[in-house]
């Protein structure tokens, strides 16, 4: 009787372990030999590695995310409706740009008519100055509405970017949360307290190196003390000037969530903390300084992803220190907000190192021989949203609340 092909039929499991191995050796040099193959023949010719890249995009559930319809400017404004309003836009302006070529070709059309009646009708010299100037004019009229299509016209981004565009907000959402979109005529204050009888002490003094401005006071654990609530704490901030209150809540006595109030009436946002890992447990960290930080906001999209993403702004000076190199990054992926703080360098690209490529992997253009070094600073954690109040506390009402059923469709995300 043969030997058995098939690994597991084989009884003696040290000839079972060998037979598997010789099994998948076998499979990862005919791998590798397949692609040296390919990489010889893409070598001669470039187009079929080109052409190999284009069909092989892996298909991510980010690409597969589903959009809720919006009819018009009905539904931009409602915070529970996932649409996206860069597309929204882009689809407006290109409509507008037809309707502007559509509209300027039919002028063409009426004055070349006209011009033909006009020359039928001329009976002096006099009239023939005035179509002359007439038609200096129009010809002028007509160089301004071309230059005025190129301007809007314009090249395309050498690569695709995820940043935040905060001029998309819808004007209902505005005048829903006036406070919130106000202009910064000076810096943020910011106050940082936990909840009572809290063992965040460390934690809440560490935020208060993330926020610029910000002061951290603790909450009275004293039986005989006065327990002050949410709205009291407020109330005084507000009168002392102060714009934000950030409330470190914790469970099991680890960080487990943050409550941002806006001042002086709210709206109050209420985060989950996924992950929270302290800067000096992180490898090769770095310490921060006290120059301000530059923010970065990528990949909100929805109104409700907008107007967190100007709850943040708000939380931050708007003219940061570009002396320290300090950035805080707050990437929004699949409703969950990634908040990283780095000090960033550039310096010349090693001729060991490849050079930035864009999200079609081409290198892009204009920093092929630059680089960018990183160093984490922390705190690092994971933020998801979960309510948003009207006022102050559940009791105000809700503009917007998680449920759980929201999520049984993988490919719907509301940020």
């Amino acid at each position: 009787m043969g030997a058995s092909k098939n690994p597991n039929r084989i009884g003696n499991k040290i000839k079972r372990q060998e037979q598997h191995l010789k099994t998948k050796r076998a499979k990862e040099n005919t791998k590798r030999d397949d692609r040296l193959r390919r990489r010889r023949t893409e070598d001669k010719n470039p187009a079929l590695r080109e052409e190999r890249r284009a069909r092989n995009v892996p298909v991510t559930l980010d690409k597969k995310r589903t959009w809720d319809s919006a009819n018009g400017l009905a539904g931009e404004d409602d915070l529970g409706l996932s649409v996206d309003l860069q597309s929204i836009k882009r689809k407006r302006v290109n409509d507008d740009d037809d309707l502007t070529g559509a509209l300027a070709g039919d002028d063409d059309e009426d004055s070349e008519d006209l011009d033909d009646d006009e020359d039928d009708d001329v009976d002096s010299m006099l009239d023939d100055d005035l179509e002359g100037s007439d038609e200096e004019g129009s010809d002028e009229d007509a160089a301004d509405k071309k230059s005025q299509r190129k301007q809007v016209q314009r090249a395309p981004s050498p690569a695709e970017s995820t940043s935040t565009n905060l001029d998309l907000t819808p004007e209902n959402l505005q005048l829903r949360f006036p406070t919130l979109f106000e202009p910064q005529e000076n810096d943020p204050k910011v106050l940082i307290t936990t909840s009572i009888n809290s063992h965040l002490k460390d934690e809440a003094q560490l935020l208060t190196s993330l926020f610029p401005n910000s002061v951290y006071i603790p909450r009275t654990a004293h039986f005989k003390g006065y327990k002050y609530s949410v709205r009291e704490i407020a109330s005084f901030a507000s009168n002392r000037k102060y714009t934000t209150l950030i409330v470190l809540n914790e469970d099991k006595k680890k960080p487990s969530g943050l409550d941002v109030v806006h001042l002086p009436n709210g709206p109050m946002f209420h985060f989950s903390i996924n992950t929270w890992i302290e800067g000096k447990r992180l490898p090769g960290h770095g310490n921060p300084t006290n120059h301000n930080p530059e923010l970065i906001l990528n990949g909100f999209k929805t109104p409700l992803g907008l107007l967190t993403a100007h709850l943040f702004k708000t939380m931050f000076p708007p003219q940061p220190e570009l002396l320290g190199r300090q950035v805080v990054t707050l990437h929004n992926q699949r409703d969950y907000i990634f908040v990283r703080r780095h000090r960033y360098v550039f310096r010349e690209k090693r001729a060991t190192e490849k050079s930035i490529t864009g999200t079609d992997g081409k290198p892009v253009a204009g920093v092929e021989d630059i680089r960018t070094g990183l160093q984490e600073i922390g705190p690092r954690m994971t933020l998801k949203l979960r309510r948003v109040d009207k006022g102050i506390q559940r009791a105000s009402g809700q503009e917007w609340e998680w449920r759980a059923g929201d999520e049984k469709v993988r490919t719907r995300f509301q940020l």
